[in-house]
Formats: C-alpha cells, sequence, structure tokens
C-alpha cells in the first residue's frame, strides 16, 4: 500500500469518522485516496486555521480525538494557531500536515517550512516521517500519546514522496512508550491524609477545572460535593463539570468569577482542586490566593502541581479514579454554618445587571438559555461576550462549553462550532459571539452552509473590541485607542451573502421572537446580530495581579 492507502487504512482502524482539512499540493496524494474512503467525512473548510479549530470544537464535544489535515508550507503554519489553542487547553488532537520530498528537505525548497520545530512548544509530541514504514506506528503512536493522560495535540509531518512510496500494511497495537507512563492512581498515603483533611475541614471548597471534563468524572464529583456538603466553583475550562443551577455551586471563579466564589476561596480552610492549573486568571495575586486554607491538588500533570501555587496534598492521578477512592473512604457530612454563609453570600451578591428597557449582552444570554432549556452546546469567540456567556448561562452537563481559555483566541468560536455541530448533529449548537471577534475566521459560514449545519451565531454587537475597550475605560482614563469598530460590515447581509439566514435585533423585546425563529431553521446557519450596548462591562472584575479585596462589584 502507498503511504497515503495506509494513512486512510489506519484513520479508519482508530474510528476517525471526520477530519477537517483544506487541500494542496504536498498532500494531493493524500486527498486521492481519502475522497474514496466510505467510513471517514472530510469537512472543507475555507482556512487551515478553522481545520484546527473544528478538530478542537469536534474533540471537546465528543471526548475523541480531533483530525484536522493542511498542506505543507503556509498551510501547515496556518494550523499553529489552532495547535496552540487546543495544547493551551488540554484538547487531544492529531494535526497531519504535509512535507516537501525528503530528498528536499532543508533547501528552502517551494512551500518548505520546519513545521516541527515551530510546532515544538506547543505540541506534546510531533514527528517528521521520513520512510513509509514507519508510518503505521508513527499515526498509532500519535493517537495514543494525545489521548492518553493529559491529553493534548500531536503533529505528524509527511512528505509528499512518504505519501506515495509503498509497503506492507501493519497495524501495530501501542501497549506503552518508553519515558512516557502516565500515573493514574493515586498514591494510597496522600489519598488517605487528604481523606482525613476533608473530613475535619470546616469551611471546604472544592475547586474543579477541565480535568474534570477530561477524565469524566463530573458525576464523581457531584456524589463528591453532595456527600460532604462541599460547594463548588469551576474555572472557565471547567463549566458544565458540576451543574450550574445545583444548591451547591457558586458559579465561576476568578477575575470575572461570581462574587460568592471568589468570597468563598478567600475564606475557605480547605481547597479541594481538581484537574485544574491555578492559572493567574483565577489566582490573581498568588501570594494571597486562598491564603487561609490548606490546599490538595489532584491532577494527572505532575508539572501543574506546585508550579504556581503551593499545596499541602499533592495527589498525582485521574480525578475520576481519585474521586472514587475519595467516595469510599469518605462519610456523609454536613456544613451547615458554612453553607449558610455561603447563601448569605449569594443573597447579598447576586449576579444581575442593569434593567431598564435597553438592550443589555447579558440579557440575550439569559434569553438563550431559556430557549435552550439550559441543553444546548455554547461556543464563544474570546472578550466580553465569552465572560457574559460563563456567567448568565446555566451549563447543566459536561462538554457543553466550547471556549478557548488558556490561550484567548479570537475567532476560535465559529469554526469551532462547525466541529461541535458535525461532532453532536442532534443538539442545538449557539455560538455566541462578539462582532470583533466574529470577523476573523467568519469565512466558516460557508463551511456551515456547504454542510447544512443548522447552527446559530448570535453577535453581541457593541461595535468595540469589548474587553480591550474596558480595561481602556478603566485603567487608561477611556483612551480608545484602536477599540472602535464601528465601521464594519451589514452581518445580515453577509450572512445572506453565504446562504444563512440573519437578523437584525435592536430592542429587548425582539429577543424572543427571533431566538424562536432560529430555532425552527434547521437546514442552514442563522446570524443574529444583536445591537447592545455599546459600553457595557463585565462586572464583578478583579483586576490583573490584585486580590478578592480589590474586587470592583459595580
Amino acid at each position: 500500500m502507498t503511504g497515503s492507502e495506509i494513512l486512510v487504512r489506519c484513520l479508519e482502524e482508530l474510528e476517525v469518522d471526520t477530519v477537517f482539512g483544506y487541500p494542496g499540493g504536498a498532500v494531493i496524494p493524500l486527498y486521492d485516496v481519502l475522497v474514496e474512503s466510505e467510513k471517514i467525512r472530510h469537512v472543507m473548510v475555507r482556512h487551515e486555521q478553522a481545520a484546527a479549530h473544528g478538530a478542537d470544537g469536534y474533540a471537546r464535544v465528543t471526548g475523541k480525538t480531533g483530525v484536522c489535515i493542511a498542506t505543507s508550507g503556509p498551510g501547515a503554519t496556518n494550523l499553529v494557531t489552532g495547535i496552540a489553542t487546543a495544547y493551551m487547553d488540554s484538547i487531544p488532537m492529531v494535526a497531519i500536515t504535509g512535507q516537501v520530498p525528503v530528498s528536499m528537505l532543508g533547501k528552502d525548497s517551494f512551500q518548505e517550512v520546519d513545521i516541527t520545530g515551530i510546532t515544538l512548544p506547543i505540541t506534546k509530541h510531533n514527528y517528521l516521517v521520513k520512510d513509509v514504514k514507519n508510518l503505521t506506528k508513527t499515526i498509532r503512536e500519535a493517537f495514543y500519546i494525545a489521548s492518553s493522560g493529559r491529553p493534548g495535540p500531536v503533529l505528524i509531518d509527511l512528505p509528499k514522496d512518504v505519501l506515495t512510496d509503498q509497503c506492507r500494511y501493519t497495524f501495530p497495537k501501542v501497549k506503552e512508550l518508553p519515558g512516557y507512563k502516565p500515573t493514574y492512581q493515586g498514591h494510597p498515603t496522600q489519598m488517605k491524609g487528604a481523606a482525613e483533611v476533608m473530613a475535619s475541614a470546616k469551611r471546604p471548597i472544592i475547586y474543579a477545572g477541565g480535568g474534570v471534563i477530561h477524565s469524566q468524572a463530573h458525576r464523581e464529583l457531584l456524589a463528591l460535593a453532595e456527600l460532604l456538603s462541599i460547594p463548588v466553583t469551576t474555572t472557565l475550562m471547567g463549566m458544565g463539570a458540576f451543574p450550574g443551577d445545583h444548591p451547591l455551586s457558586l458559579g465561576m471563579l476568578g477575575m470575572h468569577g461570581t462574587p460568592t466564589a471568589n468570597f468563598a476561596i478567600g475564606e475557605a480552610d480547605l481547597v479541594i482542586a481538581l484537574g485544574v492549573r491555578f492559572d493567574d486568571r483565577v489566582t490573581g495575586k498568588c501570594e494571597a490566593f486562598a491564603n487561609k486554607a490548606k490546599i490538595i491538588h489532584v491532577d494527572i500533570d505532575p508539572a501543574e502541581i506546585g508550579k504556581n501555587v503551593g499545596v499541602d496534598i499533592p495527589i498525582v492521578g485521574d480525578v475520576k479514579n481519585v474521586l472514587n477512592t475519595f467516595l469510599v473512604q469518605l462519610s456523609k457530612q454536613q456544613q451547615r454554618e458554612w453553607l449558610e454563609q455561603i447563601r448569605n453570600w449569594k443573597e447579598q451578591y447576586p449576579m444581575e445587571y442593569k434593567k431598564d428597557g435597553q438592550l443589555r449582552p447579558q440579557m440575550v444570554v439569559q434569553k438563550i438559555c431559556e430557549a435552550t432549556n439550559g441543553e444546548a452546546i455554547i461556543t464563544t469567540e474570546v472578550g466580553q461576550h465569552q465572560m457574559w456567556a460563563a456567567q448568565f448561562y446555566k451549563f447543566s452537563q459536561p462538554r457543553s462549553f466550547v471556549s478557548s481559555g488558556g490561550l484567548g483566541t479570537m475567532g476560535f468560536g465559529l469554526p469551532a462550532t462547525v466541529g461541535a455541530q458535525v461532532g453532536c448533529p442532534d443538539r442545538t449548537v449557539f455560538n455566541i459571539s462578539g462582532d470583533g471577534s466574529f470577523q476573523m475566521n467568519a469565512q466558516e459560514l460557508m463551511t456551515a452552509v456547504a454542510n447544512k449545519l443548522p447552527i446559530k451565531i448570535a453577535i453581541l454587537n457593541n461595535q468595540y473590541l469589548g474587553m480591550v475597550r474596558q480595561w481602556q475605560e478603566m485603567f487608561c482614563d477611556r483612551r480608545y485607542a484602536c477599540t472602535d469598530v464601528s465601521d464594519q460590515p451589514d452581518f445580515v447581509k453577509l450572512a445572506e451573502a453565504y446562504g444563512a439566514v440573519g437578523m437584525r435585533i435592536d430592542k429587548e423585546d425582539e429577543v424572543e421572537e427571533a431566538l424562536q425563529k432560529a430555532m425552527q431553521i434547521d437546514d442552514r446557519p442563522v446570524v443574529m446580530d444583536f445591537r447592545v450596548e455599546k459600553e457595557e462591562n463585565v462586572l464583578p472584575m478583579i483586576p490583573a495581579g490584585k486580590t478578592v479585596e480589590d474586587i470592583i462589584l459595580s
């Protein structure tokens, strides 16, 4: 078989059903074979960056490894932002790039670029395959590495002659790799010590992140929280790991998290950190973060434990396995005084916004939540709208919130929405977007139209690069340097030009009707241009590097 035939056969053996890509000269042999596959659907994007984001969105909602394909040179470099996005958020992905023939490597050949060198810092591992005999082993290893331990992207660079050369096909199984042995079970002594501390805590709090979702540990998290009466706060990546409408839910933590979550972490005597990395958007000033508490940190990646914040009990292991052990070791408890304090904070500092008849972005998000019964997959771009989505949509299940957290990639949301809808065709998928972010990958409307994807796009259009403008208002004396984007296209006409449905909503009383109409359209995308208040701010806010004492509430 040729290398191209081997690659497609391997993908089929690995039960890959969808790949996102864009053809080019170096991968013509691969596409010549891929088009004949009856098991793999190829989603043709309109920009290679969207192929990576599409594979990313697909992986986040399905739990499978996303796959994207690009040609050599600029095709490969266009994947870089999407690969980095997946790397920062620990998303399993295999990126396949074409390359010039082996004999032309290192000669500045047409469309040659050292993509393995470029992506070395933003992949779990990458490969340059120079011999077709190594191809099957490389593919199998790549998928194993991408999906095991702490997930992440892996890149395979394939010279054109490797795709056309032939060898005998075999499909070896990968049982283990030298030097790569993730730890899945927590250390018994550490586990016992953690259980004892948890049993004696008076003001405990669970701080849950994306690792809970990757581990499929949401049921165990709910069981532990209810067993010990422990309130739960989540990171942006952990949204949906714990039901947002549960009495023990505190909402999101950090810079734009709820006051209750931030006050609780400051007063807690125990923080149980599950699958988190204590990033700066959560901790603020690290020295002051949870400084009254002992910290138990559970993570499958030992490099994350103690990296940003010192911990008292480190546990390296898979969150699901660790929580199951805790559920056996611990017995039911009540935290009446602590939960009463939590209730008081919730009543005193509710998440609210001005209700004066003007079209407020927070209200739009709430209406989307009502229209979808809180059961939609919500994707976002990056900015104010992203925070409002996290604050005002009540997520009830995992793998329902798709957003670029670590890298903060504008332009992520629309192609990720395409990937999410392809991965979950029976779910309603809403992209909550900003007018700035939307224009970065607006061409992917064509991908959605071509594939008849009924995605819903809600642009919270304030005619600014909203989050940057907010910082300029607060910290630069309202000098709005280069953040006014009122010179924008007509989004309704743009949608119609691509073959989608376009709507413009200017008033509060038009929102529900527009959403109902959008929900009834099932054969094409719908773009809703919500003309919201221009200078609305995301609150509360803890300024970067500050503490909960510096929180801005209004």
